[in-house]
């Protein structure tokens, strides 16, 4: 795995709708710019052997680093795969779709859902936005929300940004019923 950068986020909302959020509603980013696996390369029938080579060490450097940059305990998750031009979105879902990568967060956030993902394909500066969830119920509407990145000099052609994002907490003031007030 060749990581050029590691980018960093620190989101903290301390008023929404006028008033204000205590404690503040954070949430952390941490984004790897890697060098494509497959870049260069014809179309590669089975990517398995690039994800075996980077998927799970990924995954091992983004987690604990997110966690940390959030200083509190997660309580929603997200994740994103960013393809740059050369590449195709099927490599950044390669990376981030597999437990070899998932798992490493999961673990280290005491977490039992799937991960929300985005996946797509752009230019150096692309704007992404990454949905999060309630780590252990994803029908905890307080919990879905989206945190927008960007990063001004990646994705390169033959480069992917690998992202992980965390929140302490749900929407700051939210107020919907649960969904099982619906049924």
């Amino acid at each position: 795995m060749n990581v050029r950068k590691i980018v960093t986020l620190i989101d903290e909302t301390t008023r929404e709708g006028g008033r204000a959020v205590e404690p503040a509603a954070r949430v952390a980013v941490v984004a790897a710019v890697i060098e494509n696996p497959w870049d260069g390369q014809p179309f590669v029938e089975d990517l398995s052997d690039g994800i075996r080579q980077n998927a799970s060490d990924l995954g091992a450097l983004l987690a604990p680093r997110v966690i940390e940059a959030l200083g509190a305990p997660v309580e929603a998750y997200g994740k994103a795969a960013i393809v740059g031009l050369d590449g195709e979105i099927e490599h950044g879902s390669a990376l981030i779709h597999t437990l070899q990568f998932g798992d490493h967060f999961r673990k280290a956030a005491e977490a039992t859902t799937l991960l929300p993902a985005v996946e797509k394909r752009g230019r150096a500066g692309v704007t992404f936005d990454i949905p999060l969830k309630h780590k252990t119920d994803a029908t905890i509407r307080s919990h879905h929300q989206t945190i927008e990145v960007q990063i001004a000099d990646a994705p390169h052609p033959g480069e992917i940004v690998v992202a992980l994002a965390a929140a302490a907490q749900g929407r700051p003031q939210q107020r919907l019923a649960p969904l099982t007030s619906e049924q």
